[in-house]
């Protein structure tokens, strides 16, 4: 039988696109550091990323953000027009203490830790971007990368990210970003690598 490709060329996601993006995201962050981190347990950790997932998607970036996906992967960001509104509202919050229990207090911590540490001036932040690790070495997280590298890079702004995982640091340095800083996340968490690329001018402009 003929496998078919499963196609990493990025296109707008919109809510009906959900249950793909929570999938994906789920398994891409099942070993990342940060997540681990908020969700401890290895036999629920998947289902409860996918709820994570599904509620940052559907409450908060398919309303105020650009979101992107592939066949396997998704990313979301947010242009600085829509930074103000891409905050949880109440119903959002509420949701997300449920999905996270007891590990809710190192989630606000985490989250406020964080946000000290981002850019005062006008960006791009590219809150999430993950693959499904059976599609990894196939291109969709760099397509997706690229894609809304290209949208910074129009509107002539940096872009600014957090990462958790050391083994993402060198991707995102091949697309031009430099660590600017190392945050240890309070009550013994993992690091966040603060990251920035700065707007790439097109040829000849």
């Amino acid at each position: 039988m003929t496998q078919v490709p499963i196609k990493n060329t990025p296109q707008m996601a919109t809510l009906d696109d959900v249950q793909p993006i929570s999938r994906a995201l789920a398994r891409a962050f099942d070993d990342d550091p940060m997540m681990r981190w908020f969700f401890p347990d290895d036999a629920s950790r998947e289902g409860q990323l996918g709820r994570y997932f599904t509620t940052l998607f559907t409450r908060q970036y398919a309303l105020h953000g650009v979101c992107e996906r592939t066949d396997a992967a998704a990313a979301f960001w947010v242009a600085p027009e829509g930074q103000e509104k891409a905050v949880p509202d109440a119903g959002t919050i509420q949701e997300l203490q449920e999905i996270l229990g007891d590990r809710a207090p190192v989630f606000r911590d985490a989250v406020q830790a964080a946000a000290a540490h981002a850019p005062q001036e006008p960006h791009w932040y590219l809150a999430v971007i993950g693959a499904d690790p059976d599609a990894r070495g196939q291109g969709h997280g760099s397509a997706l990368l690229r894609s809304g590298l290209a949208k910074a890079d129009a509107a002539g702004m940096p872009v600014h990210l957090e990462s958790s995982k050391p083994d993402n640091l060198p991707v995102y340095e091949h697309f031009g970003f430099v660590v600017r800083e190392e945050v240890q996340l309070p009550g013994g968490g993992p690091v966040l690598w603060a990251m920035r690329r700065e707007p790439v001018r097109p040829a000849g402009a």
